[in-house]
């Protein structure tokens, strides 16, 4: 039923302002549409989309909630940082970052958080 439908990952901002300055001035993305006075949808590759939507809930959770797919993960990780981005460093079981990436057998990824504590990615595959 749902597997040809569109899909888009929905994202929680206790500022929707702050998140709107943070996905355009970090991340160069602009607000495709407002669907309501404190919601904005935006539009990535493919067709895909996210929801960015003002709730007291953002940043409580502690897994990555939306991620891009890239073909130079170096190149972005450089670009973002020269926005302002950082990157975030991990060493567990299973995950460690060196300066920020992690490489597996599947590819590399690096995370970062936007303005409101959202766990976000981008990977390569390999």
């Amino acid at each position: 039923m749902l597997k040809d439908s569109d899909i888009m990952a929905v994202l929680p901002a206790k500022d929707i302002n702050r998140a709107k300055e943070f996905y355009r001035d970090k991340m160069g993305i602009e607000p495709s549409e407002s669907m309501e006075a404190e919601s904005v949808m935006y539009r990535c590759g493919n067709g895909t989309g996210f929801l960015v939507y003002q709730t007291e809930n953002a940043g409580t959770a502690k897994n990555t909630q939306m991620g891009w797919g890239t073909d130079d993960l170096e190149r972005d990780v450089e670009e973002l940082r020269g926005r302002g981005v950082v990157f975030e460093d991990y060493d567990q079981p299973g995950l460690k970052t060196e300066d920020g990436i992690a490489t597996a057998g599947w590819g590399k990824s690096a995370w970062f958080l936007d303005s409101e504590g959202n766990i976000l990615n981008i990977s390569q595959r390999a």
